[in-house]
């Protein structure tokens, strides 16, 4: 058992103890289907674009790349293997197009520092504003962060804003002589020239893969992190519950049950529903009621109301970043 589940009831307990017992969770074997089936999958769609079309081409790889982004996920957490360079090797290639798998990784196991989640200059991937920050805003600024907090908003505003900080965080560590970044960036940039040059020959143009594509991808991974955090005092209040359908539990690896993986970051995606199912009672009330009963109720409540996210509560002024961590400083060995 994980030296973080004291909190775990007698039921949850037993579950992980058991499920972690057989074959399929110790060899991973979900996960290295699931690097079958978006590697074939991805590039038998390239590969057969001329006879998918782009009516049927189009939303195959859009699945692919969004699972894609879902796997490289649990690359990052220890899956399927224990070895960073090999899990890193599965996760390099950009299908995604736009971000280095090694920046993911160390941005978001920085993000893993629970008792730092939400907190601007803390949490790389807060929404909130500090409250000087916010303050600081012209009006008009204010009103694109309120739309950007609405569900559309995150889709369409979101990945927009995501490649520019991106691309700002490329051009930024060039003149900083952040030579890590820097390589990152260029092993990235080669492996991208590969694969527009493999889908040039397929007949798939780049410049529609990344608009047609990459870009409604991203939007998709846009609709699981809308509001998976809030501002509480108890960092086990923070990470949402999402009770979601199966399709979008198996697109988005069941990290709709936020607050389980990041209490257990070292738990496969499979077993997550398992755990939280085991007794759910005891973990909606752990989170304090933050409880979403599927996506659909983002898209019913948040289609125009913006969601709560803008200065942070707790957050004053710019808060000092937070040292990025090892690959494993999370990752919490099953039992």
């Amino acid at each position: 058992m994980t030296s973080s589940s004291f909190y775990l009831s007698a039921r949850q307990r037993a579950e992980i103890t058991l499920r972690s017992r057989h074959y399929w969770w110790r060899l991973e074997i979900p996960t290295w289907l699931l690097i079958v089936s978006v590697y074939s999958g991805w590039f038998a769609s390239v590969f057969f674009w001329h006879g998918l079309g782009p009516w049927l081409g189009t939303p195959l790889l859009i699945w692919f790349t969004t699972w894609y982004m879902s796997l490289q996920h649990e690359l990052i957490h220890g899956h399927p293997t224990r070895k960073p360079w090999l899990n890193q090797l599965f996760g390099m290639l950009p299908l995604a197009v736009w971000y280095p798998y090694g920046l993911y990784r160390d941005t978001h196991l920085q993000h893993h520092r629970n008792e730092h989640l939400t907190l601007p200059g803390d949490d790389p991937e807060a929404y909130y504003f500090s409250r000087t920050t916010w303050e600081n805003l012209s009006p008009a600024m204010k009103t694109v962060v309120r739309l950007r907090n609405t569900l559309p908003g995150r889709m369409f505003i979101g990945p927009l804003s995501d490649i520019v900080s991106a691309l700002t965080g490329a051009l930024m560590a060039v003149l900083r002589g952040e030579w890590r970044t820097v390589s990152m960036w260029l092993m990235h940039g080669v492996l991208l020239v590969a694969l527009f040059s493999v889908m040039a020959q397929r007949g798939l143009s780049p410049l529609y893969f990344i608009l047609a594509v990459s870009y409604p991808a991203l939007s998709l991974t846009k609709v699981r992190s809308f509001f998976e955090h809030r501002a509480e005092h108890l960092p086990q209040a923070r990470s949402t519950l999402n009770e979601a359908g199966f399709v979008w539990r198996l697109l988005f690896l069941n990290l709709n049950y936020h607050l389980v993986h990041h209490d257990l970051p070292g738990v496969p995606w499979y077993a997550l529903r398992q755990v939280y199912v085991a007794d759910r009672e005891a973990y909606i009330q752990r989170s304090e009621g933050f409880v979403v009963h599927g996506y659909r109720q983002w898209f019913r409540d948040h289609t125009q109301i913006p969601v709560d996210v803008e200065a942070h509560p707790f957050a004053a002024g710019k808060s000092p970043a937070q040292p990025v961590l090892s690959d494993y400083d999370y990752q919490q060995d099953t039992p």
